[in-house]
């Protein structure tokens, strides 16, 4: 065999397009390869240069010489797939238009192995698991935690909404608009992702004993301040010490009108009580049920959770309640989030 080869009118100027292009690097150096033997270069010198061995060489020597440019393309690796698409595409349909119920399985999710199982007694095909997860990873599916969602469905949406826009759009100068609920603080710590060493996991140290503290919040249409109050329980009186708060902290304004969601508590009778002896300055507008997503503040919680009540390290509620306080109180305003509302600039000061 011939150490050198002769290139064909148009080769060199493709094996150039090829080195000097933007294609895979394995790409340009067979290129280069090519192209030192063309130029009578030897293989030990080709071998030093390109930092390859001579079989190597030998290799696309003999891939150029049988389908030139294009044999240098290399060819797919490992085994040829012994499945066509048939069978991956019934079980990503399999997957996404049913759960293993309809096939008189009980569970109430997929896995790899139950879909494997599944192929085998409908059809005896025979796969692992891990092909499974290949044909699922090929259809671009990956194994994540949904996100939870209501399908009940308020026949008074879309009349509660317009009602909050038309108070917020034709908000007077004397009166203001809060977004009010509550949060629990738990001391056992929610578990969130954290970075850790591979192959090891790290560990969330928990007290034990899931002791529960509350914060009543209302989040200010115009301006973004959270005003908060601290109880030992999410009841009544901690709602009715919280407008409290709110008609003291805002009592500039001559009316407050409450936006909150529908809990039983916002209407029990130690509120209605404290509303006939504060209805001249306080109204109240119900949310849509089953809409957390209609209160902007619920975002403002998304944020405390994220910030300090996951994986905290705190051995006392009291410690947690001052650790989630002064997280806001760094805060101090945040931005609503106003796009379902939809109404005019919100420019006065609070």
């Amino acid at each position: 065999m011939p150490h050198c080869i002769n290139l064909a009118d148009g080769q060199r100027q493709a094996l150039l397009a090829c080195y000097r292009g933007q294609g895979p690097a394995e790409l340009r150096l067979r290129a280069h390869l090519i192209l030192l033997l063309a130029d009578g270069h030897t293989w030990a010198t080709i071998c030093a240069v390109l930092y390859c061995s001579s079989r190597t060489v030998a290799r696309w020597k003999a891939r150029f010489e049988q389908g030139g440019v294009d044999g240098l393309l290399g060819r797919p690796r490992g085994t040829p797939r012994r499945f066509g698409s048939l069978w991956p595409a019934l079980v990503v349909a399999w997957l996404l238009d049913f759960t293993p119920r309809a096939f008189g399985l009980l569970r109430s999710r997929w896995c790899c192995e139950t879909l494997a199982v599944l192929l085998w007694r409908l059809h005896e095909v025979d796969v692992s698991r891990e092909t499974v997860r290949r044909w699922l990873h090929r259809h671009n599916l990956v194994w994540r935690r949904p996100r939870p969602v209501l399908r009940r469905h308020d026949p008074e949406r879309q009349a509660r909404l317009d009602k909050i826009r038309a108070v917020l759009r034709n908000l007077p100068d004397d009166e203001t608009a809060v977004f009010t609920d509550e949060v629990d603080l738990n001391l056992n710590p929610k578990i969130g992702c954290m970075w850790m060493p591979r192959g090891e996991q790290a560990e969330v140290v928990t007290p034990g004993d899931n002791a529960k503290g509350y914060l009543a919040g209302s989040l200010h249409w115009r301006t973004g301040l959270l005003i908060t109050t601290v109880g030992a329980h999410r009841d009544a009186a901690l709602f009715v010490a919280h407008l409290g708060e709110l008609l003291s902290r805002l009592r500039r304004y001559r009316k407050v009108h409450v936006i909150c969601d529908n809990a039983k508590f916002h209407t029990a009778r130690p509120v209605q009580e404290f509303y006939a002896q504060h209805q001249d300055r306080l109204e109240f507008h119900p949310l849509p049920r089953y809409a957390p997503e209609c209160n902007p503040i619920e975002r403002v919680w998304w944020r405390l959770h994220e910030a300090i009540t996951r994986n905290h390290s705190c051995q006392s509620q009291p410690e947690l309640v001052d650790l989630a306080l002064a997280w806001l109180a760094e805060k101090k305003t945040f931005r609503v989030q106003d796009s379902l509302y939809s109404t005019q600039e919100k420019t006065e000061a609070a």
